[in-house]
């Protein structure tokens, strides 16, 4: 048996990065910010994220730099040749199944019972 399940929480470092191709397709970039649980560490975490067609669609309508936003995923490696050196890269990426919209930054600086979910 494997597994291969990524659950993170948080807020959204910049505006996502819409492509769109000649198939039909849609593909979003984004980076999410994770704050660790412990105590010692002011740092987030980053993370890169992938999502891919109708999902990826909901977050170029509603997602922005700042924005709480919940995941459900798969980890991934891009690999790639550098094109100065030719040294073979790689770079873990979250493919996103499932994007939960938590509130704005906006939202999260009011009123935490004024917080919609939605779910897509």
């Amino acid at each position: 048996m494997s597994i291969n399940i990524v659950t993170l929480v948080g807020r959204v470092g910049g505006d996502p990065d819409i492509k769109y191709f000649e198939s039909g397709s849609v593909k979003c970039r984004l980076t999410l910010a994770v704050k660790r649980r412990t105590r010692n560490s002011d740092e987030p975490d980053w993370f890169t994220l992938e999502l891919w067609d109708k999902t990826a669609e909901v977050a170029g309508n509603y997602v922005r730099k700042g924005s709480l936003i919940g995941i459900k995923g798969s980890l991934k490696f891009d690999t790639w040749s550098d094109r100065q050196t030719g040294a073979n890269r790689s770079a873990p990426i979250i493919r996103v199944d499932q994007l939960d919209l938590l509130g704005s930054k906006r939202d999260a600086e009011g009123s935490m019972a004024d917080m919609s979910s939605e779910h897509f």
